[in-house]
């Protein structure tokens, strides 16, 4: 018997040690720090946002969802955890938490999320996020994770859609702002993933996930990298030259788009040693600075537009 079948075999007695800090560690919160921030920029493109409550409500809902989809990803993922560095001592594998109770309290957290989202806002939101939290937890997490070396383009759907509930929620409609923020996320999240990936090559190949490296080789994943990056820039101005955007925003993703290009042609050229690691990680902490402040410049601009809804 393997240690991390050891560690998840939940068939024998077993006193609980899980403290609360463990259940906040089952709902990703850095990962729903960012849904929450994406939502936030899509709830105040809405022409008429909503009374400060009602979206400090939804906004509320929508991160319960990301929580419960985080946790009913670690509870099908556990297996998978115990196998790699960065996720071992999470709580399921660290032996703290049992995977029904990872199970018991996602399905309930969604559960919430949708319905108070549905009361406080629309039913069109909460059917957005319900469907996002299907999409993440059945979709990518137990189909497209372990079968195609795609899972991260098509599972990003599922990250890009919160600023699409947001709109969604403020305003009971989807329109075309909503869906280029989609198209951001999108777009970027296979370059940042794919960026660490090369790094963690042998922990997914030991895990069974076939991450592109791991099945095409690290060559074409420098090329789909840039090619990625290659198309996320002008995407990412397209707030601007949309007319839903400052020229401020226009020039600051101008140049946060070459930055990101310039980090992914270090990564197509440097192909071996610590020089090419250090290019990954780079370009995989950067395309996360380069997400937060598009999103960053988005908010602050709609905030300050709409300073009176504030006051």
């Amino acid at each position: 018997m393997s240690d991390a079948s050891f560690i998840l075999d939940d068939s024998a007695p077993r006193v609980p040690t899980a403290a609360p800090g463990d259940y906040l560690a089952l709902l990703k919160p850095r990962v729903m720090s960012l849904v929450v921030f994406t939502a936030l920029a899509g709830l105040l493109l809405a022409p008429t946002p909503p009374h400060p409550v009602l979206a400090f409500a939804s906004l509320l809902a929508i991160a319960v969802g990301a929580g419960a989809s985080g946790a009913l990803n670690m509870w099908f993922d556990a297996d998978i955890d115990a196998l790699m560095t960065r996720t071992r001592l999470r709580p399921i594998p660290a032996g703290r938490l049992a995977r029904e109770e990872a199970l018991a309290f996602g399905l309930v957290l969604a559960v919430m999320a949708v319905f108070t989202l549905g009361l406080v806002a629309n039913w069109l939101a909460a059917a957005l996020l319900a469907f996002t939290i299907f999409f993440y937890v059945v979709v990518y997490t137990m189909w497209l994770k372990r079968s195609t070396p795609m899972n991260i383009v098509i599972g990003g759907a599922a990250g890009a859609l919160p600023p699409v509930v947001g709109f969604a929620a403020a305003t009971g409609s989807v329109d075309l702002s909503s869906i280029v923020l989609f198209s951001i996320i999108f777009i970027w999240t296979p370059p940042h993933f794919w960026a660490l990936a090369l790094v963690k090559r042998d922990e997914y190949g030991r895990a069974g996930v076939p991450m592109l490296p791991n099945v095409a080789g690290e060559d074409r994943t420098r090329l789909e990298i840039l090619a990625y990056s290659l198309a996320l820039a002008p995407i990412g101005v397209a707030p601007y030259l949309l007319g839903f955007a400052s020229p401020i925003y226009g020039v600051a993703s101008i140049l946060l788009g070459a930055a990101l290009i310039l980090g992914a042609v270090q990564v197509f050229r440097l192909r071996s040693g610590e020089a090419a690691r250090r290019a990954a990680m780079r370009l995989f902490f950067f395309s996360i600075v380069y997400l937060f402040l598009l999103f960053m410049a988005l908010v602050i601009e709609r905030l300050v537009h709409l300073s009176p809804w504030f006051a």
